[in-house]
């Protein structure tokens, strides 16, 4: 599909107002949007006291550990963008979408479901000075309404468990283009301190994204869909960095050892996994 089709499919798509999604939603979808529109309104969130935001986004200390998987991502995009049409699909604040566009993309696209996050990827588009080449859109990742074969490349960061992956899947592999790739980066769903720890922090999420941690049953289930790429376990150590940052290095390093030794590495924070629409 040429581009210029492309960003007038998008503009249509952007014509419709948050009103409109909040009819046209199911009640799962509504409790989403309102909640990450609630934890993207920085303005908010800044005048928050200590106790209230350690309650509410007492988890992000931890993100200060995922230098590895970070640069993995990063390399990913940089390497896959180029040229491309790319998809940061649920794109929150859209970082990931300005970093394809500054990678080289010939259209980096955001949606999400929070109107707010849209504002603010568009803000920070502008601002990062890649508002030619990206495009941010109030959009329902598990119907998109982007047109058959329209994007190369899609990062999902820490979103499918947000979602219902018997909608999400077909979805993605619908709007690729044959030979087209997905990366995804997700929590993973065996470490049982993990686990506690989201039990014991429930305000930081949704119900529905309680329940719908990733596992490997649900690389199983994308083989219905895709092929799968690399798969690759990320941060068991190196989850403490924030409490031990004098040992950080030692951690990251002691980490790339234990995260590819079968079982063990099933107790890693993250995995990322690539997956691939194949040729018709």
């Amino acid at each position: 599909m040429h581009i210029e089709e492309l960003k007038s499919k998008l503009s249509e798509i952007s014509q419709m107002s948050n009103e409109y999604w909040m009819r046209v939603l199911s009640e799962r979808k509504k409790i989403e949007l309102e909640f990450h529109d609630g934890h993207r309104n920085w303005s908010e969130v800044d005048s928050l006291d200590q106790d209230t935001y350690e309650r509410f986004y007492g988890n992000k200390k931890y993100y200060s550990a995922t230098s590895l998987s970070k640069s993995y991502v990063d390399k990913w995009i940089g390497r896959e963008a180029r040229g491309r049409v790319f998809l940061d699909y649920c794109c929150g604040d859209g970082s990931i979408a300005i970093g394809a566009a500054k990678a080289g993309a010939a259209l980096a696209i955001g949606l999400d479901l929070s109107v707010i996050s849209i504002e603010n990827a568009r803000e920070n588009a502008e601002k990062e000075d890649v508002s030619q080449n990206t495009c941010f859109v109030q959009a329902d990742a598990e119907n998109t309404m982007l047109p058959d074969d329209s994007i190369e490349r899609i990062m999902c960061s820490g979103v499918l468990h947000h979602l219902d992956l018997s909608h999400a899947f077909p979805e993605m592999q619908r709007i690729l283009v044959p030979g087209g790739k997905v990366l995804a980066i997700e929590a993973l769903d065996y470490n049982p301190a993990i686990k506690l720890y989201r039990h014991f922090t429930p305000e930081m999420r949704t119900e529905w994204e309680k329940a719908h941690i990733l596992s490997l049953k649900d690389i199983v289930f994308a083989k219905k869909f895709f092929s799968v790429g690399e798969i690759r376990f990320w941060h068991i150590l190196s989850i403490l960095e924030p409490h031990m940052r004098v040992l950080a290095p030692i951690l990251h390093k002691i980490d790339t050892i234990l995260t590819k030794i079968p079982l063990i590495r099933l107790m890693s924070w993250m995995f990322t996994f690539e997956l691939i629409k194949q040729d018709k």
